[in-house]
């Protein structure tokens, strides 16, 4: 493929061809050879670890200059210009600024090893303690996060990313799935392209990301540029308008400015550099140089212009030289300049005010402060629609507020949290929702509510000390009293026990019976001698434990009374004596539980621990949405198994908000919430 590239501000026509590296050495250089003998001037083009050293031999043997925005290069060869600045210095400083000793060192093997060389020399020095991977070479992402798990089982927080745009995205993205980057975490990407890698989601998590800027956006070329690259034509162009300018086509852009600003600078001093009868040869042995090539190499060397990628300067070696590094820091609003690097002042940082200099202090500016309504810290007040701002509320927050900003002189706006949570952070998308999620994402300063302090959260804010103790209060519906019963006198036994003595007084009843009836000593012996009764009166039964008898004697000693009939035989007396100290054990057991009810009125509750909780089904239990106590239980270590379980709690999608308590209508129910 060829194109035709004219030059506005020029006289000259660059005729870029662009060819294919072959994998093959020998059509490698068969490639080359073809293309040095069609009279190219120079060659422009990207080159890897295993083309770099070839490519670069032949162009200095055949006095060819060879410009490129790949990455740079330590080696001392001619007739190479390198576009990309060195990383190597501003990493060291931006590494001593940050003071950090132990880190992790992520780099791509194509980008060369200069970087990683500097790293362990100065991990020497400096007595660092840095873990090097090489992540050039890896297909599957899993693999990313399989090293990045690792790393944060060695208790490894700071990574050093020396990779492409497209591979950091990568990481970047196994970053957020594994929900490494929250707060405490620290990426630096040693990459030109700040701009060009995706972080929007890294973001919401709180970790601090540096990354280096090579394209200064405030640039005027570079305005001129993106204005006049959104008007092309989208039939020709048709990824002009949504393809944002990335640090790779400004060094591409940059490296046609130079090759023209050298040619223009040639025929200012009349040097003849025409291929006529000097083209040299690339298959002779040993190969022939152009001559005029060392005239153009040192037009090139000499070129210092301004870019899109700042002042272009190079040393003898054509090796970038005289720029400036523009360093980011990514905040939770957007990225933004923390400062810059160049040879000579090496990293200088931009204080507060430069930061931000559109931004009021303290005294002058309005404090959000975000908190969330619940009694008795925050409240409406009665006449709340006739008021307007901090008028509208009442409450210990409230008070505590006023006070606080009283006694720092400030302006401050309650703000009611939207969503009425807490905070917490979901586990698929690592979003923070409620006050947390305001404090995180800028869209408040301060918060004042009874939030609980855990650790999940001082992960991504800073807490004051707190203003009261902390505890897990289980609220359950009061039990209503019951009017006594009719057979209230039933209840200091179980049913049961009543049951098995309503079956032992009829069996002690007629085993009585029995033994009256076979011992002879129950019978009674008719007296001749008595009078004659009246015959129309029956006789006096010979045997006086009927079975009528046998029951009133058995309800008489039951009842602790006393009876006109005993038994006189051996076996009867042994039957009733035994019945008796049986009455004796129930009758005094009865006693003693009837005295307790009478005097406390005892509460029933199948809750003793939190296995009956997580077992049972009869009793509903839930927490407050997105708060403290939720994440105990989903984060707690204690595994429970029953028909409901914990997960019940987690899943059950009716979870209230602080506001839906007072309303619930449940006749069982259990609800756990953080006390204060």
């Amino acid at each position: 493929m060829s194109f035709t590239m004219s030059l506005y501000f020029q006289p000259y026509e660059l005729r870029q061809r662009t060819i294919g590296l072959l994998t093959w050495l020998s059509l490698f250089l068969i490639a080359v050879c073809s293309q040095f003998s069609r009279g190219v001037y120079a060659i422009f083009g990207f080159y890897d670890q295993m083309s770099m050293n070839t490519l670069t031999s032949f162009c200095g043997a055949l006095h060819t200059s060879f410009v490129t925005p790949s990455f740079p290069t330590d080696a001392d060869v001619q007739f190479v210009i390198q576009m990309r600045p060195a990383l190597k210095g501003a990493i060291l400083s931006l590494l001593g600024h940050y003071k950090w000793e132990k880190f992790v060192y992520l780099y791509d093997t194509e980008r060369g090893f200069s970087i990683l060389q500097a790293i362990m020399e100065a991990a020497v020095q400096n007595n660092w303690q840095v873990t090097a991977r090489s992540v050039g070479n890896i297909k599957d992402v899993q693999e990313f996060r399989r090293i990045i798990e690792e790393m944060d089982r060695r208790q490894e927080k700071r990574y050093l990313i020396d990779c492409e745009v497209e591979r950091i995205n990568t990481i970047l993205e196994q970053v957020v799935i594994l929900g490494k980057h929250s707060r405490g975490y620290h990426y630096m990407l040693a990459n030109l392209g700040f701009t060009d890698i995706l972080l929007e989601r890294v973001m919401h998590g709180g970790a601090n990301i540096t990354g280096f800027q090579i394209v200064n956006n405030e640039n005027p070329m570079v305005q001129q540029f993106i204005q006049r690259w959104v008007r092309l034509d989208e039939r020709e162009f048709p990824e002009a308008k949504n393809a944002p300018l990335k640090y790779t086509s400004a060094l591409t852009h940059d490296a046609i400015l130079v090759i023209a600003e050298a040619f223009r600078y040639l025929r200012r001093q009349r040097v003849d550099v025409s291929r006529r009868g000097s083209a040299g040869d690339c298959l002779a042995n040993p190969a022939v140089p152009w001559s005029q090539g060392i005239d153009i190499e040192r037009a090139l060397k000499m070129v210092q212009v301004q870019g899109m990628t700042g002042n272009i300067q190079f040393d003898t070696y054509g090796r970038r030289t005289n720029y400036t590094i523009d360093v980011y820091e990514m905040k939770v609003t957007g990225s933004r300049k923390a400062g810059y690097w160049n040879e000579y002042e090496r990293f200088v940082p931009f204080s507060d005010q430069q930061i931000s200099n559109d931004s009021a202090s303290a005294e002058n500016r309005t404090i959000v402060v975000t908190t969330i309504l619940e009694s008795p810290y925050v409240m409406y007040k009665k006449n709340h629609e006739q008021l307007e701002g901090n008028e509208r509320y009442e409450g210990y927050c409230v008070d505590l507020a006023y006070e606080i900003a009283k006694h720092v002189r400030i302006k401050y706006k309650l703000s009611i949290v939207g969503d009425g949570k807490y905070g917490a952070r979901d586990p698929e998308t690592k979003i923070w929702n409620g006050m947390v999620g305001e404090l995180v994402y800028g869209r408040a300063d301060i918060a004042v509510a009874p939030l609980t302090i855990t650790l999940v959260r001082e992960e991504v804010i800073d807490f004051s000390k707190p203003f009261m103790s902390l505890g897990i209060s289980i609220m359950i519906k009061k039990p209503q009293k019951s009017k006594p019963g009719v057979f209230s006198f039933l209840d200091p036994l179980a049913y049961e026990i009543w049951m098995c003595i309503v079956f032992a007084y009829i069996g002690v009843s007629v085993v009585l019976f029995l033994v009256s009836r076979f011992s002879p000593y129950e019978w009674h012996l008719e007296d001749n001698n008595e009078e004659p009764r009246d015959p129309q009166s029956p006789p006096d039964p010979p045997n006086e434990f009927g079975i009528f008898n046998s029951l009133w004697f058995s309800l008489g000693a039951f009842m602790q009374q006393g009876c006109d009939i005993s038994p006189r035989s051996l076996s009867g007396r042994i039957v009733g004596g035994v019945w008796w100290f049986f009455t004796l054990i129930i009758i005094s057991s009865y006693t003693a539980n009837l005295a307790a009810f009478l005097t406390v009125e005892r509460m029933v509750s199948p809750i003793e621990s939190a296995e009956d909780l997580a077992k049972q089904t009869e009793i509903a239990y839930g927490t407050l949405d997105s708060g403290s106590t939720k994440e105990f239980f989903r984060v707690s270590a204690l595994q429970l198994t029953g028909p409901a379980g914990f997960h019940h709690l987690l899943t059950k999608p009716s979870t209230p908000t602080n506001n839906q308590i007072i309303g619930w209508q449940v006749q069982l129910l259990i609800f756990l919430k953080d006390s204060q």
